[in-house]
């Protein structure tokens, strides 16, 4: 067995970062004997507080995989998830729902909007099932980084698919989780419509303090990130802080030209 590649999390000058949320030693197997097929193996990671990080690899490294066993979308065989301090593993279905609905915020590549509500109604939504009364001071601040002041009372058909995913990306934000994982948020969108999605999820690190973690396939995306890791055949075999576009599309073909060697 090849061991676990364990990734420091540090900050930009060295000093130790704030974790809010760690993986350690998890396996996600499904089947079993011959037919079995392991998507993680022995995974060990620390999701860094405040910064904005993205998974990368190849089809069936088990990026998607390990972003969905963070998160609590999916079961692990072995090991342990925790969100801050608390292990998620092993928590029963309504604990699990609950942390996920009051700590854990979702965008993914559908925008998952409901068509007969407003973007304002779909951004409080979450909020309104939970019967929560969303902080109205907050609620401002990310209409605003999120630029959708003007399109509130609009429904998803009168909006275009980047402020679609805009108003997502601000129901994501509304509860103030400690964290939101994205998968292939922009993947839907033109690259002009995907660069805004990406710049705000962006400027949600930067000014409103959040944690984002995204699983993505695009160089282009991965640069707005702080740090990249990248996986291949379910482990942790690399990563990257401050990328741009052109050294991840770098070590992308790295990783092609060794899987058509090896």
């Amino acid at each position: 067995m090849t061991s676990a590649v364990t990734i420091p999390t540090h900050g930009g000058t060295g000093e130790q970062t704030a974790v809010a949320a760690r993986a350690r030693q998890v396996v996600k197997a499904y089947g079993s004997g011959e037919t079995r097929v392991v998507a993680l193996d022995h995974v060990d990671v620390d999701i860094a507080r405040g910064r904005f990080t993205a998974i990368m690899g190849p089809s069936g490294s088990g990026k998607s995989t390990l972003m969905h066993c963070l998160a609590g979308l999916d079961t692990v065989t072995s090991g342990q998830i925790f969100l801050d301090e608390t292990e998620i593993t092993g928590l029963k279905d309504k604990k699990l729902t609950r942390l996920r609905r009051d700590r854990i915020g979702f965008v993914f590549q559908a925008f998952n909007l409901l068509p007969t509500l407003t973007a304002l109604e779909n951004i409080t939504l979450p909020m309104d099932i939970a019967g929560r009364k969303p902080d109205q001071e907050w609620l401002r601040r990310v209409v605003d980084t999120v630029g959708l002041a003007g399109r509130l009372g609009h429904r998803p058909n009168q909006l275009s698919g980047g402020q679609q995913q805009r108003v997502a990306v601000a129901r994501a934000l509304a509860a103030r989780p400690e964290i939101i994982f994205g998968d292939e948020p922009t993947g839907n969108l033109d690259s002009r419509a995907g660069a805004e999605v990406l710049g705000f999820l962006r400027q949600s690190v930067d000014e409103l303090g959040q944690t984002i973690v995204m699983v993505t396939h695009d160089p282009v995306a991965a640069s707005y990130a702080d740090r990249v890791l990248y996986l291949a055949d379910g482990r942790i075999v690399d990563e990257m802080h401050r990328p741009t576009a052109e050294a991840v599309l770098d070590r992308m073909k790295d990783f092609d030209a060794r899987g058509r060697t090896s």
